[in-house]
C-alpha cells in the first residue's frame, strides 16, 4: 500500500471544510458548496471555537446530529449587514435616472434579492411612493434565512439608528419629514403599514431556486461578493433570464458583470452607482 501524502494542517482543514458542506448539503440540502472560501472558512472557524470543538470535522458530526447546531451554523452563513437607503448615492441615481424611464410603465415589478431584514426594501417602498408609482408597483423581497425573512416583515426597527437612516433619506433625496413613515414606541419604531401592502416577503435560494416571474428591475446588492466565481456566474444567469427586455440590473459598490458570460448583454447606466440595463 503505497504511503498517503504528509499534508500540512491548513490542507486538511481544507479538506474538513469541503467535507461539511458536502454533509450539510447532502442532509440539509442547503448549498454552499460555492459560497467564497474565505468567507466561509472564517465563519466555520467561529462555528467550531464557540462550540468548544477541536476540529472542523468534530463540527461536521455535531450538525449532523444536531439540527440546532445546524441551524447556528446556517444563521452565520446568512449576511445580514444592511440599514435603510443604504449608500444613498445609489437611491438617489435610482430616483433621478430610473423613476422617469419607468414611471410610466402600467406594472412595475422589483425584485430585491438578499433583502436581510428588509430596510432597503421599505427604502424602495418610501422612494416609490414619493415619485407617485407605488400603487402600480409590486416588490418581490426574497432571502436564503427563513428567520430574518419574519423580521422583515414586521417593519419593525431600533430607534437608536433613526439618526442615520434620516441621514442616508435626505442625502438620497428625500422629500419629506422621514419620521412621517414611522411611529416610534419604546427603544423601536413601527414603519407604516401601507408600505408593506405591495411587497411580498419569500425564502428563495440564490443556489438552487430558479427564476419566478419576469422583473422590470433586480436589486441584487453585496450578495455577489459572497460567492466564488462559478457560483457567481450561474446567479447571473438566473438574473438574466429572470429581467424584462431593457430591465434594470442594481449591484453593489464592489460588484459588477465584467468578467462573467453576461458582461456583454448588457448596458452601463450609471457604472458609479453599479446601475445596469439589459440589452439583449
Amino acid at each position: 500500500m503505497k504511503n498517503p501524502p504528509i499534508l500540512q494542517s491548513e490542507e486538511i482543514e481544507n479538506i474538513e471544510i469541503e467535507l461539511l458542506l458536502e454533509a450539510v448539503f447532502r442532509y440539509y440540502g442547503y448549498d454552499f458548496r460555492n459560497y467564497a472560501f474565505p468567507f466561509i472558512q472564517r465563519r466555520i472557524s467561529q462555528r467550531v471555537k464557540k462550540e468548544n470543538l477541536s476540529s472542523v470535522s468534530a463540527l461536521q458530526e455535531k450538525v449532523l446530529r444536531d439540527s440546532e447546531t445546524m441551524l447556528s451554523l446556517f444563521l452565520d452563513f446568512s449576511i445580514n449587514v444592511t440599514e435603510m437607503f443604504r449608500d444613498p448615492t445609489f437611491f438617489k441615481s435610482f430616483r433621478t435616472k430610473i423613476i422617469p424611464m419607468i414611471k410610466d410603465y402600467p406594472e412595475i415589478r422589483i425584485w430585491h434579492v438578499g433583502c436581510s431584514s428588509g430596510e432597503e426594501v421599505y427604502s424602495m417602498a418610501i422612494l416609490l411612493h414619493e415619485e407617485g408609482i407605488y400603487e402600480k408597483s409590486k416588490i418581490y423581497a426574497t432571502d436564503l434565512n427563513h428567520l430574518i425573512l419574519e423580521k422583515a416583515k414586521q417593519g419593525t426597527f431600533p430607534l437608536d439608528v433613526m439618526k442615520l437612516y434620516t441621514k442616508n433619506y435626505l442625502e438620497a433625496g428625500g422629500k419629506r419629514a422621514f419620521s412621517e413613515y414611522y411611529k416610534a414606541t419604546g427603544d423601536k419604531v413601527f414603519f407604516h403599514a401601507f408600505l408593506r401592502k405591495n411587497v411580498f416577503f419569500a425564502q428563495h435560494n440564490l443556489v438552487t431556486d430558479q427564476s419566478f416571474n419576469e422583473f422590470d428591475i433586480i436589486i441584487c446588492r453585496n450578495v455577489l461578493i459572497y460567492f466564488n466565481k462559478t457560483l457567481q456566474n450561474e446567479v447571473h444567469k438566473l438574473l438574466y433570464n429572470s429581467l424584462s427586455h431593457s430591465g434594470f440590473l442594481g449591484l453593489g459598490k464592489r460588484e459588477g458583470i465584467k468578467f462573467t458570460s453576461y458582461e456583454n448583454c448588457y448596458e452601463e447606466f450609471d457604472g458609479s452607482e453599479r446601475l445596469f440595463r439589459k440589452n439583449k
